[in-house]
């Protein structure tokens, strides 16, 4: 029997009923984490975070002087959640007399509707007492205990509020409750409750950042349901599209990535119109360059607006002039965004970091590929400028030295030592482990470039200006040319991961490699050479690709790049290797990355460890790994796009070209028809089972099918 939902229906972090080790809910740039119960402590990574900074330190609710006892968590939406806890039986009782409920909201602020129930006949007094906190550090000092005793924080309370502050950041917060009695940083209320009665109160969470408080998201006595947090949420799930497949794990792990992905989204209070994804909660919940432009390459057979948003939002922030401690150069795409307090301990002291090698092409690229699926010429000839700026910055400071390549070299001590997307310190290797010495090519960037050229020479096609066109073909034939012959390692029948300060290649067999597949760059005699080894033992675990072959020097399963595996990582292989007709091999790749996210709770995580299948029944998690994680949650959609080699049609002068299809689906997920992908102005259905494929809702055109 086949399972049929719509992706983007389902529980919020964690399945409903669960009792799990904490609670996160999320919304925009606000999260919160606590225990099961509700309970925050400021000596651990708990708290309720407004861009960036907590706001709520301490949170903890007493019944007659005593902790309730969790019994479980539902959650509602990525934001909202139900905890439910009973009071402790009263002495000579071995049940509990009441039962405590707490619906939490977050966004912008919290709101907690605080009720009490009375669970027997017989009248019950109580005193329900909430004690808060707020010490406003910075998330990064949370996240890593960093928080000290030393805050100076000052507190007044009358009619039902308390408000805290820290006069030396100019922030605070007002903890209100009709009807309670407040006192120091604490609401008490007394509280007189009949046989089966009950006592609900409502408590708001303003913060206030800077001048102006923080409107809140919930404002006690209106529906929850009629918010705008649950408008967008709604809106998001009506609009996606619909899966049916005999296979469970695919369902299931589709239906999770849009929901995750709804909850990742963050909006800019100057343009609440414009979206854009978050690179992962909860410490991450801010705009990264690379993560946010792949997140929405990988999104578009869903939404295309993230991909506008994050490209909008990219070229308000593009460099304009030359300062190495944030290392902003003009034309150059951002690596961080922060905001608050979290923006002063960023790197380089400011609210932007642009130590990134892979950002600025990836935006090119981005845009080429949004004008595919559909881009209205008005977005299109705005966002057509900070293209160009961008690829002046590949010439003009990317190619420092102008040998072809695009090379990165921090410009401040506290700057990322490696700067593409295993931006660790030792995530770029020889193979005896070594670590090069800067500056550093590597190779999927070149990629990118390349890639960035042939999507500017489209855009320029497309408006029929054919100097340009030529002019960016030529860029990136030379490109490949030059890549092929000083990053192709003969003896090893792989590429280098890069070159290093004197033009040696880096050797060691890595994952990047597959990067290099899916832009096209790897010429083709080598193609088959790369595929056997991206899928050889040495980097196939059975679950996924390593990052790092286990022959080489640096090799560790429980490292963040040096031998884990990266689900995104693995997506952008297994499209590689369907671009290069290699669809056994990608198949193999995503076949293994499905089986494990059902070790996942079909959530696949940022990371986890490169263990065999054969050594471990189930894949073994990375001790840090962020869930959900924005390109990891969209790795399910790339992975379905391969498997359809669904195309949205190429630029050309007279438009563009219907969109097609060329499946190679395994057997195990048929019969397959996802409905509602949006192509242009077209919403497409396509169906695949063992007798073939049909593909409908071209305009102008009958169903196309095939074998």
């Amino acid at each position: 029997m086949g399972v049929s939902s719509p992706w983007g229906e389902g529980a919020g972090p964690g399945e409903p009923g669960a009792v799990e080790a904490g609670v996160t809910l999320v919304e925009g740039s606000t999260f919160c984490i606590s225990e099961t119960g509700g309970g925050i402590s400021p000596h651990r990574q708990e708290g309720l975070f407004v861009r960036d900074t907590r706001v709520l330190s301490r949170w903890r609710l007493t019944i007659d002087g005593v902790l309730p006892q969790p019994l479980t968590v539902q959650y509602a939406d990525p934001y909202s959640a139900t905890i439910l806890a009973r009071t402790a039986p009263r002495p000579g009782r071995a049940d509990s007399t009441a039962l405590v409920i707490v619906g939490r909201h977050v966004g912008d602020g919290m709101r907690d509707d605080l009720t009490v129930r009375n669970l027997s006949g017989e009248p019950v007094r109580c005193v329900v007492a909430l004690e808060v906190d707020a010490d406003f550090a910075d998330l990064f000092e949370v996240k890593d205990g960093r928080t000290g005793d030393g805050v100076v924080t000052s507190s007044s309370a009358v009619d039902g509020s308390i408000e805290i502050t820290r006069a030396d950041l100019r922030v605070g917060v007002t903890v209100a409750a009709a009807g309670a009695i407040a006192r120091d940083r604490e609401l008490r209320w007394e509280v007189a409750l009949p046989g089966r009665g009950e006592w609900t109160a409502c408590i708001q969470y303003r913060p206030a950042l800077g001048a102006d408080p923080v409107p809140p998201r919930y404002v006690c006595g209106s529906a929850v349901s009629l918010s705008e947090p649950a408008q967008r949420l709604r809106d998001w799930y009506e609009n996606s599209p619909t899966v049916h497949t005999d296979d469970e794990t695919l369902a299931a792990v589709l239906q999770r990535a849009v929901t995750d992905l709804g909850a990742l989204r963050i909006f800019d209070p100057g343009h609440p119109e414009r979206a854009v994804v978050a690179a992962g909660a909860p410490w991450f919940m801010a705009l990264f360059g690379r993560d946010s432009l792949l997140t929405s390459w990988m999104v578009l057979p869903l939404d295309r607006r993230l991909a506008v948003g994050t490209l909008q939002s990219l070229a308000g922030l593009q460099g304009n002039e030359i300062r190495s401690a944030t290392e902003e150069q003009p034309g150059r795409i951002p690596h961080e965004v922060r905001f608050g307090r979290a923006s002063t301990l960023l790197l380089g002291g400011d609210t932007v970091y642009y130590g990134t090698a892979d950002a600025t092409p990836l935006f090119v690229m981005l845009l080429g590929e949004l004008h595919r699926w559909g881009l209205d010429t008005g977005t299109r000839d705005e966002l057509l400028p900070h293209a160009d700026r961008a690829l002046d910055w590949i010439d003009d400071y990317g190619d420092a030295d102008g040998d072809g390549f695009v090379e990165y070299q921090r410009s401040a001590e506290h700057g990322l030592a490696n700067q593409g997307w295993k931006d660790s310190w030792d995530g770029v290797n020889f193979i005896d482990g070594s670590l090069p010495a800067a500056p550093i090519a590597l190779a999927e960037v070149q990629g990118y470039v390349y890639a960035a050229y042939l999507a500017r020479a489209a855009l320029a096609l497309n408006a029929g200006d054919n100097a340009t066109a030529d002019l960016f073909h030529a860029k990136a034939c030379r490109l490949k040319a030059a890549f092929n012959k000083a990053f192709w390692l003969p003896e090893h029948g792989w590429y280098a991961i890069g070159l290093d300060r004197d033009k040696r290649p880096i050797d060691a067999l890595t994952s990047n490699i597959g990067h290099c597949l899916w832009t096209g760059i790897v010429d083709d005699d080598k193609a088959g050479l790369v595929a056997d080894r991206l899928l050889a033992p040495e980097m196939f675990t059975g679950w996924g690709i390593r990052t790092l072959a286990t022959t080489m020097g640096a090799y560790n399963p429980v490292s963040y790049h040096n031998g884990s595996v990266w689900p995104h990582d693995n997506a952008i292989c297994a499209a590689g290797l369907m671009r290069y007709g290699y669809t056994e091999q990608a198949n193999r790749v995503i076949d293994g990355m499905l089986d494990a996210s059902s070790r996942f709770g079909h959530r696949l995580p940022e990371l986890f460890c490169g263990f065999d299948r054969t050594e471990f029944a189930a894949p073994v998690p990375y001790p840090t790994s962020c869930s959900p994680q924005a390109w990891a949650a969209a790795a399910p959609l790339l992975f379905l796009r391969s498997m359809l080699r669904l195309e949205p049609g190429s630029s050309g002068p007279a438009g563009t070209d219907p969109a097609s299809i060329a499946p190679a689906v395994p057997d195990r997920y048929l019969p397959l028809r996802v409905n509602g992908l949006r192509v242009g102005s077209d919403v497409l259905t396509v169906t695949v089972d063992k007798d073939g494929w049909q593909l409908r809702g071209l305009s102008g055109e009958r169903p196309r099918s095939g074998r």
